[in-house]
């Protein structure tokens, strides 16, 4: 089941949308503060559209599936959340009409990772690595 899931999210990072796209300019090659973030990365057998692990973040870019499939994606987030991992959502339609205060919440959140996420954007409290270490 594993290497199916891997295989699928190979397949969506041929394919992005165009929200993902956008995203994605935003963080690949470690531009926001250095932290490496992973496309269509498998969590749980979830496939997140990205993932932090050393902020044990994961950003979720909602189409409009996802309002047909909210009580799945809250137990799928349920599950990710129980690994300490944080979500954090953004819809297309707050890509497209408020991309500049998503790069702001963005930037805010990745220059202090301790920050907490606000309501609905991933409960858990969020360690780092260095904090789990000791």
């Amino acid at each position: 089941m594993k290497e199916i899931k891997k295989k699928f999210a190979r397949t969506m990072r041929k394919k992005p949308t165009k929200a993902e796209k956008i995203v994605w300019e935003l963080l690949h090659n470690r531009k926001f503060n250095g932290y490496k973030f992973r496309r269509q990365h498998v969590i749980e057998g979830f496939i997140l559209d990205f993932y932090c692990h050393e902020l044990r973040l994961g950003i979720e870019v909602d189409g409009s599936i996802h309002f047909k499939r909210q009580e799945y994606d809250r137990l799928r987030q349920d599950i990710i959340e129980s690994e300490c991992i944080s979500i954090l959502r953004i819809t297309n339609n707050e890509l497209k009409e408020r991309k500049r205060s998503i790069i702001d919440k963005l930037t805010k959140l990745l220059a202090d990772p301790q920050t907490p996420l606000p309501m609905g954007e991933g409960s858990k409290e969020r360690t780092t690595d260095k904090e789990k270490i000791g």
